[in-house]
C-alpha cells in the first residue's frame, strides 16, 4: 500500500493570528528566493539592497588587496535558472513561515515509496553495502534494466549500453553533451520541459524550439519537424509522456515522426520516457527506439523518480547505441562518477514489482487519473480557461491567455501583462503556487501539477477561482 501526504498547511503567524499571503509575508522570504525570477524577484528588492549594504561593510578592505575576478563563464552565465525549482522552494519557505499556502508547482509524487523498495534499501544499508559501485552501475542492475527495455518496451539493450546516472536529469544532460557539438541545432517541440533548452545552451548549442498548440493536442507534426531541419540539425528531444502538458505520443504519429528522422543523414533522437508508466487508457506508451530503423538514431532516458515516487533517491539512466553510451560514461567518471549504491539496491527491488511497475505504481496511476479528471472538470467551469486533457504524467497546462495580457487588471493587485504576473498574482493573493508558462516556452499557459491529495486540489482550485472572480479581476481586453 502507499501513504499519501496531505500537502494542506496551517496558516499562522508566530502570534497565533491568521497569517496574510501578500507581497508583506512573501518578503519575509526573500532569501529563499532566486533574484534571476521574474516571479519572485520583485518581493526581495528591500530585503537584497540591506543584506548587500551589511555585505559591503563587512568586506571593507582592510589591506591593499587587489578585488578578485569575478565573472563567470559565458555559457554559464546565459543560463536561466529552473522556475519550477524557484516556486516550490518559495512555497515550501512560505509553509515553514506559517502561510497557509498551496504548491502546485511541484515536478513529483506526493506518494511514499513503495515498501518492498524502502527495505530494500535499508537491507542494503544494513548489508554494509556503502561503497562506491562501477561508475555506470552495478552489473546486477544494468542487466535488471536491459531486461524491463526488453520485456515493457521492445528494446533490446546490452549491459555495456547502458550508463546508471544520479537522475534522469544527468542522463539527459550526458547525453545532450555526447552527441552535439558547438554550433550544432537540437530540436525541441514546446511547451518542453524547461531544463532542455538550457543543458543545449551549456553545450554550446543551438535550441531550435518548434511551438505546439492545445488544438494540436500539444504534439508536433512530421510537417512542423521537416520544416526545421537544417544541415546543422543534430538532436531531437522528445518527451512521451510529456512534461508539461501531459500528452502521449500515439504510435502512428511516432511513426510518421520517425520517416523524417530517417531521411536526414545526422539526425538523433533523445527519447525521455520517464513518465512511461504514468499513462491513462486508452493512451499507450511507445518507445521511439523500438521503432523501425531508429534504434541506432535513439538515446532512450528513463528512471525511477516519477513511477515508483523515488525522487529523492536520485537513480535514472541511459540507454544508447554503444558509442553513444561510452561517451556518458566517461563524461560521469570525470564528473560524479557511479549512482548510489543503496539506490541501486532498491532500484532492483523496484524493477522486481513487475510490468508497468506492479500494483503499487499501478495504484499510484489510478489516483493519478481520478485527479486528473477533477482538476480538468473544475478548469472547465473557469470561463476562459482552454484545456488539452492530459494523457499521461501527473500535470496539467490550461491555455489561461484570456486572463493577462492587455487590459488584464486585478483589484489591489494591478496590471497583469503575461504569465509570470498571473502566477504572482496567484501566489501573493489566492495562496496558490503555480508555474508560469513562459518556464515551458508557452507564455499563455500555466502548469499545475495534481500530485496531491483531492482535498488539496479542490481547495487550490477554489481559490485560484475566488481571485478570477470578475467583480476583483478584469480579464484581457477582447477575451470573450
Amino acid at each position: 500500500m502507499f501513504v499519501m501526504h496531505n500537502s494542506t498547511a496551517h496558516s499562522r503567524s508566530h502570534n497565533g493570528s491568521i497569517a496574510c499571503g501578500g507581497r508583506t509575508c512573501i518578503e519575509r522570504l526573500a532569501r529563499a528566493t532566486t533574484p534571476h525570477c521574474p516571479i519572485t524577484s520583485s518581493v526581495i528588492t528591500a530585503t537584497r539592497a540591506k543584506t548587500i549594504s551589511m555585505a559591503a561593510a563587512a568586506a571593507a578592505p582592510t589591506s591593499n588587496v587587489v578585488p578578485v575576478d569575478t565573472t563567470l563563464n559565458p555559457l554559464v552565465a546565459s543560463v536561466k535558472p529552473s522556475k519550477t525549482m524557484a516556486l516550490t522552494d518559495l512555497a515550501t519557505s512560505m509553509k515553514e513561515a506559517g502561510i497557509d499556502v498551496i504548491g502546485l508547482a511541484a515536478g513529483e509524487p506526493d506518494f511514499d515509496t513503495p515498501a518492498p523498495i524502502v527495505e530494500a534499501g535499508v537491507a542494503a544499508l544494513r548489508a554494509g553495502y556503502t561503497r562506491y559501485t562501477p561508475n555506470t552501475g552495478t552489473t546486477a542492475l544494468r542487466k535488471a534494466i536491459c531486461k524491463k527495455l526488453q520485456d515493457d518496451n521492445g528494446l533490446s539493450y546490452s549491459p555495456d549500453e547502458v550508463v546508471v546516472s544520479n537522475g534522469a536529469k544527468q542522463s539527459i544532460w550526458q547525453a545532450v553533451l555526447a552527441t552535439v557539438s558547438p554550433g550544432d541545432e537540437v530540436i525541441i517541440p514546446a511547451p518542453y520541459w524547461v531544463s532542455y533548452t538550457e543543458m543545449v545552451r551549456l553545450a554550446n548549442a543551438t535550441p531550435v524550439v518548434v511551438p505546439t498548440t492545445p488544438e494540436e493536442g500539444f504534439l508536433m507534426s512530421p510537417e512542423k519537424l521537416a520544416a526545421t531541419l537544417t544541415p546543422r540539425s543534430r538532436l531531437l528531444i522528445l518527451c512521451s509522456p510529456s512534461n508539461p502538458t501531459g500528452a502521449v505520443y500515439p504510435k502512428e504519429h511516432l511513426e510518421a515522426l520517425a520517416r523524417v528522422v530517417g531521411a536526414h543523414p545526422r539526425l538523433l533522437v533523445l527519447s525521455d520516457e520517464i513518465y512511461e508508466y504514468i499513462t491513462y487508457a486508452p493512451a499507450k506508451h511507445v518507445s521511439f527506439g523500438a521503432l523501425p530503423g531508429m534504434w541506432d538514431r535513439t538515446l532512450t532516458v528513463n528512471g525511477f523518480s516519477k513511477a515508483y515516487a523515488m525522487t529523492g533517491w536520485r537513480l535514472g539512466y541511459l540507454a544508447a547505441p554503444r558509442i553513444y553510451a561510452k561517451a556518458a560514461a566517461i563524461i560521469q567518471s570525470q564528473s560524479t562518477s557511479g549512482a548510489s549504491s543503496i539506490s541501486q539496491q532498491a532500484a532492483l527491488a523496484a524493477l522486481a514489482l513487475g510490468p508497468g511497475g506492479g500494483e503499487p505504481v499501478q495504484q499510484m496511476v489510478r489516483a493519478f487519473q481520478e485527479r486528473r479528471d477533477f482538476v480538468c472538470a473544475r478548469l472547465r467551469g473557469i470561463p476562459g480557461v482552454n484545456l488539452a486533457e492530459p494523457s499521461g504524467a501527473f500535470y496539467v497546462l490550461p491555455e489561461m491567455s484570456a486572463f493577462f495580457g492587455p487590459g488584464a487588471h486585478a483589484d489591489g493587485f494591478g496590471p497583469v501583462p503575461d504569465s509570470d504576473t498571473f502566477c504572482r498574482y496567484l501566489i501573493e493573493k489566492a495562496n496558490v503556487a503555480v508555474v508560469p508558462g513562459d518556464a515551458f516556452g508557452a507564455d499563455s499557459c500555466i502548469r499545475i501539477s495534481y500530485a496531491a491529495s483531492l482535498e488539496t486540489l479542490g481547495k487550490a482550485l477554489d481559490r485560484i477561482a475566488a481571485s478570477l472572480d470578475p467583480k476583483i479581476y478584469k480579464r484581457r481586453t477582447g477575451s470573450s
